[in-house]
């Protein structure tokens, strides 16, 4: 597809989705204001310790969102000592431990939840003459694998050249995604989010992690905030797509980071491109074209709406992980651990075991 022709598709979805209200996208909640209650529990064990060893295993996110109210974290390490650590802004919370020579590095942490589905109307701003806050203007600043320069700079600019509004902005570079990018299976894990070697390469392949970090650096570089959002699917899709969802209550590689885009008069905004190209590839029967209309729904509403059977963890970008002796890592989404031997690989189950189970509760306390 041409640029022309993207951009026009953009206006036309973009004139579609300001007919429909919230609501229509998702089915009618019989839970008490349309909220969800979950509990997800992961279970961390180092098989093979060495020395000291530390496990860190973030928590649900810290401090409530229109989609995600948290009602607590709590946590076991029988024989270790934990630290529980915050950080803003990227609303990150840490359960560490650390275990000495010959105990048994096991840590168990609960997240409870609330979460609720979430759409942003963009028929019209709530308050067009409003400032971007101070705490917003924090994700219009790159990262070590999120750039606002160079390549990303000049893709940015041509992609969104002819926008005449932040929507539009927004609605090109989401658009552009969908129509350039393509989710790849052999991507380890949900990939890196390493945007520059991207572009540079021009391999647009990749898993969340990828596609919606290049989302965000894009839209950075566009003078507009925005920040992955980085979580688990916790229970299967209400809307009939069999991949945006897991089959069982183990969740332990149903990690999926999500995006969201600040828009002077609308706030944050939810969108995930990359779950188009999931769906494009792993609805069955797999490899819809783009003119599928299922792949056309979703297309249309992951623009503005998210369906919350999903928890978010964090913002986090360059996170040094409190007590290691590691390289900080590219984003937090994973469990992570180390011994004297140095920081294991959270994908390799030979020395490194853990498992996420998530239940679907019966209200929301807290």
């Amino acid at each position: 597809m041409k640029r022309r022709d993207f951009l026009t598709y953009a206006s036309m979805v973009s004139a579609g989705f300001t007919l429909r209200k919230a609501e229509r996208w998702f089915p009618q909640s019989t839970a008490p204001d349309g909220w969800r209650t979950f509990e997800v529990t992961t279970r961390v064990e180092v098989l093979k310790p060495s020395g000291v060893t530390r496990i860190w295993i973030p928590t649900a996110l810290i401090g409530d969102t229109p989609f995600q109210k948290t009602i607590e974290n709590t946590y076991n390490a029988d024989g270790g000592k934990v630290q529980r650590i915050s950080t803003a802004p990227q609303a990150m919370g840490v359960i560490a431990a650390e275990f000495p020579d010959g105990a048994k590095p096991v840590l168990v942490v609960k997240s409870r939840v609330a979460t609720k589905n979430y759409a942003v109307d963009l028929s019209a701003p709530r308050n067009a003459d409003q400032a971007i806050p101070a705490d917003v203007k924090y994700f219009l600043e790159p990262t070590k694998l999120v750039p606002t320069d160079g390549i990303v700079k000049s893709t940015a600019i041509e992609i969104t050249s002819g926008a005449k509004t932040e929507v539009d902005k927004a609605r090109a570079i989401y658009e552009w995604i969908v129509e350039n990018t393509y989710r790849n299976p052999k991507t380890r894990g949900c990939g890196l989010g390493d945007i520059r070697f991207m572009l540079e390469t021009t391999d647009l392949g990749g898993k969340c992690a990828d596609l919606n970090a290049l989302y965000v650096g894009l839209a950075r570089a566009s003078g507009l905030p925005a920040r992955d959002v980085y979580g688990i699917r916790v229970a299967q899709s209400e809307l009939g797509y069999k991949s945006l969802g897991p089959s069982t209550e183990i969740v332990t590689k149903a990690q999926h980071c999500r995006a969201e885009v600040y828009l002077t008069g609308y706030g944050w905004v939810p969108v995930d491109p990359a779950d188009v190209r999931k769906v494009v590839l792993e609805e069955p029967p797999g490899n819809r074209p783009l003119d599928d209309d299922m792949v056309k729904r979703a297309r249309m509403r992951l623009f503005g709406s998210w369906e919350m059977n999903w928890m978010a963890y964090n913002f986090s970008h360059d996170v040094a992980l409190p007590g290691s002796s590691g390289a900080p890592i590219g984003f937090f989404m994973y469990p992570q651990a180390e011994t004297a031997g140095g920081r294991l690989d959270p994908l390799d189950p030979d020395g490194f075991k853990y498992e996420i189970t998530s239940k679907e509760t019966a209200a929301a306390n807290g």
